[in-house]
This record gives structure tokens, sequence and C-alpha cells, in this order.
């Protein structure tokens, strides 16, 4: 393994005038981007108590500001606490406390979220007048970064939380410049490409799946505020754009743009990104003309499992040395049969979870990386993704995963977006519930459809579909899943039931609700 650190990635650009960092209307080379930088860094120096961790928290949209704030903590030593901008109140205060941020800045469309909290920490707004008079005596600061190595800390990601408390996972250097230095090799993106950003930045995906990648490849880089379904083509147009990353749901929402005749007319040759659907990203591809490529990886880092074009749909690819499928005793899964994705040679990328033994015990287990992840290996050794260890449907006594009946679903035309989940079974167990986004899907089609497929277990047939408008999601476009449980059978949408042979209508009398 290559040691990389964010810093030898700086000096690949530090002087290039001829790349450029693109935002909105203004356009800066990649040279002026990391002098700016090297002012934050000056300040981070003169503000942060060196007698405390040197952390600071950032509660914002995508900007040059963002990515020079990271830049500014690269060459500072400090440490950068990406703060989700969809956290509230007690939560957000929950964040900033525990990463021991020593200060939080903002923008005016977040400055409220902060209002009223007991943060104990001062707030700056980095789109203020302020903010330029706090730089201003470090403006032409020297670029001087502290030595770093590849095991230094360099940012603090929170975890999406879909299924429990979101945990604030450690991302050193290494971690952040070591997959970007290896997309950008192996897709030889150089000079004339743009990376396209528009994933948020306090999440992984977007640093290291898209920073890190214009970073090491010397690429243009377009960041957008926040994603658009809207207005990703012309983006795409505008900025000249030749790779960009997504994780989630955001292709399923590009594709329900209208469709025109020259869609395939644009500069992008590559998307790469994680938890798109096979079906998804095959229409993605042929309608974009993008050579799609949907890897497998959390924020954590303990497991990666890279794109393989030849795996048959819906596989991930083939496990890579030390990961293996493991049942709960620790042996290894014969084909058909789902089990935890351990990664058996050690932790990997995962550094652990910022002040939380807890959960890195959980994590490494007698010297494995356990990832949480549920899967399966067919008989030519391909694996496939079944949910998480939190996500088990536990069914008139048997194991299920939630992902190959979501896999099932989606195959239906009626059907955009699925997430299966538990409701309680009065009588033990669980029921297995499913919320569909469907606007054409009738009681009598879904019928008729899960009857057809040969792969449906009896067991893996929803008892409860719940027709929704959309399903709820992170702010990085992964399904909440634990909202959709707490919710339960308690929801204005419609439900059906599966009762005597077919789907219909719940019965009003159900009062099932989840546990917890």
């Amino acid at each position: 393994m290559v040691d990389t650190t964010v810093t030898e990635l700086l000096n690949r650009v530090r002087d290039r005038h001829d790349i450029a960092v693109r935002f909105e209307d203004s356009s800066q080379s990649w040279a002026d981007h990391v002098a700016g930088a090297a002012g934050r860094a000056a300040w981070l120096r003169a503000r942060l108590d060196p007698t405390r961790p040197p952390h600071f928290g950032v509660l914002a949209d995508n900007s040059p500001e963002f990515s020079a704030l990271l830049i500014g903590a690269a060459l500072s030593g400090s440490v950068l606490v990406g703060l989700n901008t969809t956290r509230r109140g007690t939560a957000l205060t929950r964040d900033i406390a525990r990463t021991d941020c020593q200060l939080v800045l903002t923008e005016a469309g977040y400055e409220p979220l902060l209002a009223g909290l007991d943060l104990g920490v001062p707030v700056l707004r980095i789109d203020s007048a302020q903010w330029a008079r706090e730089l201003a005596p470090h403006a032409g600061a020297r670029y001087d970064p502290v030595p770093a190595t590849p095991d230094d800390l360099l940012m603090l990601v929170f975890t999406s939380g879909t299924s429990g408390e979101p945990k604030a996972v450690r991302c050193t250097h290494d971690k952040v410049g070591f997959p970007g230095a290896v997309l950008a090799e192996r897709m030889g993106l150089g000079a004339a490409d743009t990376v396209y950003l528009t994933m948020p930045m306090f999440h992984s995906n977007a640093i290291m799946a898209g920073w890190s990648v214009a970073l090491s490849g010397g690429t243009n880089l377009a960041i957008r505020r926040r994603f658009s379904a809207s207005a990703f083509l012309a983006d795409v147009r505008r900025f000249g754009a030749t790779f960009a990353n997504y994780v989630g749901k955001p292709l399923a929402y590009v594709l329900a743009t209208p469709e025109r005749p020259d869609d395939a007319d644009n500069p992008l040759r590559m998307m790469y990104g994680n938890e798109a659907s096979a079906a998804v990203s095959q229409r993605f591809g042929e309608r974009f003309g993008v050579l799609m490529l949907d890897a497998f990886g959390s924020s954590e880092g303990g497991i990666g499992i890279p794109p393989d074009p030849t795996a048959p749909p819906g596989a991930l690819g083939r496990l890579p040395a030390g990961v293996a499928v493991l049942d709960e005793a620790g042996r290894p899964c014969p084909p058909g049969v789902i089990g935890e994705l351990v990664n058996t040679d050690g932790p990997g990328f995962f550094a652990g979870y910022y002040r939380d033994p807890a959960a890195d015990a959980e994590r490494m287990r007698d010297g494995r990386y356990h990832s949480g992840d549920l899967g399966y290996l067919d008989e030519q050794g391909y694996v496939y993704f079944a949910g998480r260890t939190s996500g088990w449907l536990r069914v008139d006594g048997e194991n299920l995963g939630t992902a190959p009946i979501e896999r099932i679903l989606v195959r239906c035309p009626a059907i955009e977006r699925a997430a299966v989940y538990a409701v309680p079974d009065p009588d033990g167990g669980d029921r297995a519930a499913a919320a569909v986004v469907a606007a054409t899907l009738t009681p009598a089609m879904l019928t008729e459809f899960l009857a057809a497929q040969p792969d449906l277990g009896p067991k893996q047939r929803p008892r409860y579909v719940r027709i929704a408008a959309d399903l709820p999601q992170t702010a990085t476009f992964k399904v909440a899943v634990r909202e959709l449980q707490t919710q339960g059978l308690d929801t204005d949408d419609p439900i059906w039931e599966w009762r005597d042979g077919s789907y219909q209508p719940l019965e009003a009398a159900v009062t099932e609700k989840p546990a917890g």
C-alpha cells in the first residue's frame, strides 16, 4: 500500500495555473486556491488553542471556502469536523461537543440552526464581513505545511445514521489521499479533465471520491453548492465535467427528469460511486453515454469492493483478498447463505471512531473488522449485498436480508424506489414491510408481479407495502430506514397487506407499533 498524505497531493497542484476550481460563475486557479488556503492555515494556527484538540466544525454547503478550509486544516495540522446540515437541536449540539470543536464555522443559511444552542464555543460566518476581517492579517501567508504522516488525523466525518446515532469516523491523511490517488491513476485523469463535485462535502464520498481525486489527478474541480437533478446535465456541459461521484439515490433523481434526444451529447465519461441499483446504473449509463462504476464501501473504510464490469447484474464484484462472508460463529458461509462481510486481515482503512471505544470494539473483534454489512456469494464467487446487521429481518424463525427483497421489488416497472424494513410480529420476530415509490401500482399488479418472481421466497414477500410519495433520506441520499421503522404502520400513506393470497388495503384495526 502506498502511503499518501493530502500534503503530498497539494504539492502537485500548488503551482498550477492551468487548472482551476470553479463555483457558480467564479473561477480561480489551483495555485491561487492553495495560496488562499495558506491564509486559512495561518488563521487556524493563531486561533486554535494548542493545548486542546485542534478541531473546528464546519456547518455549510459545498463551496471553494469549504475546500480551502480543508486544505488549511492539512497545512496547519488541525482537524476539520464535517457537521451534517440536516442535524438539529440537541443532536447537533452533541455532535459539536463530542468532537471537541473549539469553534464552528457556518454560513447565513445555517446560522439559525445554531441560535439558542448551548454550544460553549464561538460561531463565525464564513460568508460575512467579519470573516474577511479575520483573514485579512493572514493574507499572503507563506505555504508552510506542518510535517504530516499518513496516520495523522485530518477530518472527522459522521456516519449517515440510517439505523442509529451517527458516529464520528476518524479520517486520516492516508484515508483521504489514497483513494483519490488510486482513482485518478486508474481512470487516467489529468489537466484536461474536470471533476464535478455535488455530494455534500461533510461526507466521505465527496472528499475521497471527488475532492481528493481532483487534487491527485491535477484536474479542474467544479463545485456545486448542493445536488440538483434538474441542473445536473446543464452543469456537466457548462463546466465540461468528465468525472463525477455519487452516493445513494441521485442517479434515480436525474433519470426522473424529462428525457431528451441529445442527453448523451455531453462530456461526462465516468461516474463513480456506490448504492445505485443495477437497473438504475444501466439506464443512466445508456441514457447519458457514461461508463458507470459502482463500488462498495462505507464511511469507516474497513472494507472496499472495487467495481467489476464483468460481474452479473446486481453483484458487487469479487471479494478482495482477506475479505470473507462469515456466519455468526465466524465460519465462511457457503454460496447462497447470507453472512457478514468481514475483513479477516485487520482494520483496512478503518482508523476508529472518535472518542467511542465501545463502537471501536464492536467493529474490531479478534483482530477482524466487522463491517455490519450483510452479503452472500454465488457459485462463481461474486458477492451480493444483502442489507445490514442492524436491519436483519427475523421472519418465522429465519434470518432474511433486506437488499435481495429490494432488488426484486424494483424490477417491477411501476416501482421507482423501494426500502424494506421490519415491523414487529405480535407472535414474535418480525414481519417484512416495504415502502415503495410507485405512482401507477395497484394491489393486483403487485400480487401478479411478485408471484412471477422465481427468486422470491414466501417469507421474503412483504407482509405490508406502503405506497409513499417519497422515501425519507439522509443528507447523503441514503434511505433513513430508522425513520420508516419508527413510523411502522402509523402513517397516512396507503398501506396494503398480504391477506388471503393477494394484496389488499390494510384493515384499520391493525395497530402494530415498532419496538423501541
